[in-house]
This record gives structure tokens, C-alpha cells and sequence, in this order.
């Protein structure tokens, strides 16, 4: 079996406004296959833009961890992180 191109597994983010959090995604699990379609819908508000952001590597979660093609996107440099 080959590794999924895609692997989310309990990713949050939170975001500190003055000395509230706000808690955008709340434990996100996705894996996502090679040759898979997949689409993000839901409300406005809900976290697509943010869970987006994440996966095309342009912001970071505040907990979980990501995969891409096997490898830990909390392990790649800022250099490996745009070629990704």
C-alpha cells in the first residue's frame, strides 16, 4: 500500500486576539490518496481558507501533524517548504 499524498491527523489552529484565542480548526483528520478528488466545503467562517493555507504549506498548525508524499511538513526548511 503506498503512502497517502495527503495526511492530516488532529490539526488545530488557534489564533490570539489580545488576550482571547480563537480556535479556527478543532482536531482535523483527512487523508487524501494519490489520484483522489477532493473538495472542502461548508459554511462561511468554518476554516476552509485556514485548513487551505495549511495544506499548500503558506501557515502552520498550532497542533497535529501533516504529511506530504510521506514526509513531515514540520520537518522541511523554508527553502523545501515553497518547493513543496
Amino acid at each position: 500500500m503506498t503512502e497517502p499524498v495527503i495526511a492530516l491527523s488532529n490539526i488545530k489552529k488557534r489564533y490570539l486576539l489580545g488576550e482571547e484565542t480563537l480556535e479556527v480548526l478543532k482536531g482535523i483528520d483527512l487523508l487524501v490518496e494519490a489520484n483522489e478528488y477532493v473538495a472542502l466545503t461548508g459554511p462561511s467562517g468554518s476554516g476552509k481558507s485556514t485548513l487551505m493555507n495549511i495544506i499548500g504549506c503558506l501557515d502552520t498548525p498550532s497542533d497535529g501533524e501533516y504529511s506530504l508524499a510521506g514526509v513531515s511538513v514540520a520537518s522541511l526548511n523554508e527553502n523545501e517548504l515553497a518547493e513543496a
